[in-house]
């Protein structure tokens, strides 16, 4: 297992949202022999150097099932990781229902497996136990983190869930993107804003992931369950051979036996129904959603 650096890696991080159609880095050419390394493109999952990192884990658990090395590179964000696959500088991404639908959209990216939803809310929005909020609507006003542009729970569901109670975004509330899930929390601890919004899923994994004990945060809001959890993404130049060989492995890999290994990244996934060479219609109830974020997938072709 290796972690190599991708040429291309600087240019991905200066791509916005809208860099899904228009901020391209150059091809890279890919190996055609069936035998070459698996690459993955990743954001990373946890800054602690005592816990295990699950990225780790799942590359050793794909190695075992597939018989093949796997390279992980990590990227600054989901839309980095869709720019990775669609430039063919890595083979496959793991990603949740939003940035997985803004890939497919583009018409430049496969999906190899998508995971049904779930009836489980998928966002929240954490707040400092003791401060004086205790709905949603109390929120105006305030200034609210969010995690990422394109990340299902830490933007789309929870900007979703509040534009629901009734509050716009830039206009009810103010809205910063704080580079991620680990850095909404870093602010709402640092009292930089007054809210962070988030994956129910992360407030249940507790420390590392999430870094606020019993008794010193609340959640606030729900927000609605979302038809597809995510996808594993591809190139569409993967060779048939590695196509059917994950498409064999992953379920393999996202299974129960594994969970506590893949902790956070298997903890959305496993158990939920698997649906392979998914059609791009199932992605099709998420362009309701991602318009409240003023973002029409339709446009992002």
């Amino acid at each position: 297992m290796q972690y190599p650096t991708l040429p291309a890696i600087g240019m991905l991080s200066a791509c916005t949202l809208l860099a899904v159609t228009g901020c391209q880095a150059p091809a890279v050419e890919q190996a055609s022999n069936t035998t070459a390394p698996i690459t993955i493109a990743t954001i990373p999952l946890g800054e602690d150097p005592t816990q295990a990192n699950p990225i780790e884990a799942f590359a050793e658990l794909l190695e075992t099932e597939t018989g093949r090395e796997v390279e992980v590179t990590d990227v600054p964000d989901y839309l980095s990781v869709v720019e990775a696959i669609r430039g063919n500088h890595v083979d496959i991404g793991i990603m949740s229902g939003f940035p997985s639908a803004l890939a497919i959209n583009t018409g430049e990216v496969d999906s190899l497996m998508a995971w049904a939803g779930s009836d489980d809310p998928v966002s929240t929005c954490v707040v400092l136990d003791g401060f004086p909020v205790r709905q949603l609507e109390d929120l105006r006003g305030k200034t609210v983190a969010f995690a990422d542009p394109a990340s299902s729970s830490g933007y789309f569901m929870p900007v979703y869930m509040l534009h629901e109670a009734g509050l716009t975004k830039g206009k009810d509330y103010e809205a910063i993107f704080a580079g991620g899930h680990e850095g909404s929390f870093a602010a709402l601890k640092q009292g930089q804003v007054d809210a962070a919004c988030t994956a129910v899923m992360l407030t249940q994994l507790g420390a590392p992931m999430f870094p606020f004990a019993d008794g010193e945060w609340r959640g606030i809001g729900q927000s609605p369950a979302m038809d597809v959890m995510g996808s594993v993404l591809s190139r569409q130049s993967l060779d048939p051979e590695t196509r059917k060989l994950l498409q064999e492995a992953l379920p393999k890999v996202f299974s129960e036996k594994n969970a506590e290994a893949l902790g956070a990244l298997g903890k959305g996934f496993i158990g939920l129904d698997e649906i392979m060479d998914p059609e791009p219609a199932i992605f099709d109830s998420f362009a309701e959603i991602a318009s409240v974020a003023d973002v029409k997938l339709e446009d992002l072709g």
